[in-house]
């Protein structure tokens, strides 16, 4: 752009590029490829600066137009969210920062196309194409034109117009590109089982509405279609209220599915509420359903709450307050748990799509606690998928879980038992040395968990927050526009991935879509297995490298993973 030396500075960078408004990132190099399988979601960021004490009369705007990629183009303003608390004290050496400040994440749509360069800030545009899988295959030329207003309306009222000359040096001399290879094979279904978290109650209590009133089931559409966007094939479903991060004896708002009532002749339960969210998991192609946990976390030493009708009140019949050994609890669930499963299957939903849980994270002084909550089940989920996440394999050892998930900084014990079709998952915990998506850590850790999932062969990944828009052990509501660590309790970029927008829109966020990048790595390195062979796979990736990679020592470089996938383009 004619001038821009002086003043306004245009250029792409590459989805891993996190864009903070003190710092130049790094430029996409001219000639390099952008290299996906019909069907992946591309993405680029346009990167804007304009230096402070300008010429012109107000900031100048610009009109981003794409051409040269026969896809249909969405822009997203890469907003900047505030963090007070990036990270616990304990940390190692690959974080782009520990201080507290604004980072870029926030993706807010842009539909209209314009941008105005802040001065003094580095800026981004998030740019992708949703839609890739009709697009033949071929290298493309994507350009980028940028189209000034020259014209327009200041605050106070008074019309304004720019001279010959400041249009001469805002016009933009060649358009910036980027070259697209697309390869003839298309991105397989994903394999992956992958959950975040689904907190229907941070939904409605963020937007002050009726639990599953229409507003509510209108926010809840928005966020599932999102989740479902960006890899997530398994729902936690509030078939009564999840017992995640609560204090103990407090409680969170109710989202109970089902409706329970009691009469002499027992319980009844009565499911349309699951039916409908049923019906959105399938519009959006969820393909499996996780149930809530079936005693509380850490130890399994209670009840979840769960709310009954009898003698026409509606009461709060377990909690906190009934020990999870309750033989009324046990009566309970030797009625749920078929009626639940039964139904679950009507809606198309069978043994294989559905996941139980017993505790969360229970440690290796609550195994006695946890295998008395196992055994109350004994015999109503047989044949049904249970799974929980721990870190200690004496769980797995002692046969209380057949399918453990491990954090990502201790599944080399379950891996080098050979447990098979391993899951694994990471929380705040996961700070040091290994994968995570804190604000304050490079993109490309973030994204680098595709290939290391393709190396274990995991089947399952698990995430605790996708929205959860509490404080710690909820004991109150938060603003995740400001607040994004919780009140202090996990590093900012743990509790949630989508932003609640407005009048229920859901937003996604940079970390959401560069998880999904890895989600793609991953699916198309199993593309490249079915062509070659795994064997040939494993030599493509430690090309170059000291191997083996595990989840503590892996290639840390964003351009490591741009060249990877021009090697599997290449395979292909």
């Amino acid at each position: 752009m004619k001038g821009r030396e002086k003043e306004l500075e245009f250029f792409l960078a590459g989805s891993l590029e996190k864009v903070f408004p003190d710092k130049r990132p790094e430029e996409w190099k001219v000639g390099e490829k952008l290299c996906i399988l019909r069907g992946e979601i591309p993405a680029v960021q346009l990167v804007y600066y304009r230096k402070p004490g300008g010429r012109y009369p107000v900031p100048p705007r610009f009109r981003c137009e794409v051409a040269g990629f026969p896809a249909k183009v969405r822009m997203r303003e890469v907003e900047l969210v505030p963090s007070a608390f990036p990270c616990f004290e304990r940390v190692d050496d690959n974080y782009l920062t520990t201080q507290p400040g604004l980072f870029p994440d926030l993706l807010k749509p842009c539909e209209d196309g314009w941008i105005t360069p802040r001065a003094g800030q580095y800026r981004a545009l998030w740019i992708d194409f949703p839609d890739t899988s009709q697009v033949p295959a071929g290298e493309y030329r994507m350009e980028i034109r940028l189209t000034p207003e020259v014209e327009g309306v200041r605050g106070n009222g008074q019309s304004w117009k720019m001279d010959e000359e400041g249009k001469e040096a805002l016009t933009q001399e060649e358009p910036l590109f980027v070259i697209l290879e697309v390869s003839g094979e298309a991105l397989p279904k994903q394999s992956l089982i992958h959950t975040e978290w689904f907190h229907a109650d941070c939904v409605a209590d963020y937007y002050h509405t009726e639990v599953f009133g229409e507003q509510h089931w209108r926010a809840l559409e928005s966020q599932i279609a999102l989740a479902a966007e960006i890899g997530i094939n398994m729902l936690l479903t509030p078939v009564f209220t999840p017992p995640l991060d609560t204090a103990v004896g407090e409680e969170r708002t109710t989202v109970q599915l089902v409706d329970i009532s009691e009469n002499e002749e027992g319980y009844h339960f009565e499911f349309s509420r699951l039916e409908k969210w049923c019906c959105l998991c399938r519009k959006y192609g969820i393909e499996y359903l996780e149930m809530p946990h079936l005693f509380t976390q850490w130890g399994a030493e209670a009840t979840p709450k769960i709310l009954v009708r009898a003698g026409g009140k509606l009461q709060k019949r377990f909690g906190w307050h009934v020990p999870a050994e309750s033989p009324a609890y046990n009566e309970f669930l030797q009625e749920f748990l078929p009626a639940l499963q039964a139904k679950l299957q009507d809606l198309g939903y069978d043994r294989e799509h559905v996941y139980f849980h017993i505790s969360d994270e229970p440690s290796e002084a609550q195994l006695e606690s946890y295998g008395k909550a196992k055994k109350m089940t004994e015999g109503q989920l047989d044949g049904w998928k249970v799974i929980d996440a721990l870190s200690d394999y004496a769980f797995y050892e002692k046969g209380l879980v057949k399918n453990p998930v491990p954090s990502n900084d201790h599944i080399q014990s379950f891996a080098d038992h050979g447990v098979p079709d391993l899951w694994t998952y990471y929380c705040c915990a996961q700070g040091v040395e290994v994968p995570n998506r804190f604000f304050a850590m490079p993109s490309a850790r973030n994204r680098i968990m595709g290939v290391l999932m393709y190396l274990y062969e995991i089947k399952g990944f698990l995430h605790w927050g996708y929205n959860f828009y509490n404080s710690g052990f909820s004991r109150k509501h938060i603003d995740p526009f400001y607040d994004t660590h919780a009140d202090y309790s996990f590093p900012s970029g743990d509790s949630f991935l989508a932003y609640p927008g407005p009048d229920g829109e859901a937003y996604s966020s940079l970390r959401a879509q560069v998880q999904m990048e890895g989600l793609q790595d991953l699916r198309a390195l199993q593309k490249l297995e079915e062509k070659i062979g795994r064997k040939r796979v494993l030599d493509l990736i430690y090309e170059g490298q000291e191997g083996p990679f595990t989840f503590r020592k892996y290639p840390t470089d964003a351009q490591w993973l741009y060249r990877l996938r021009e090697r599997i383009a290449d395979a292909l």
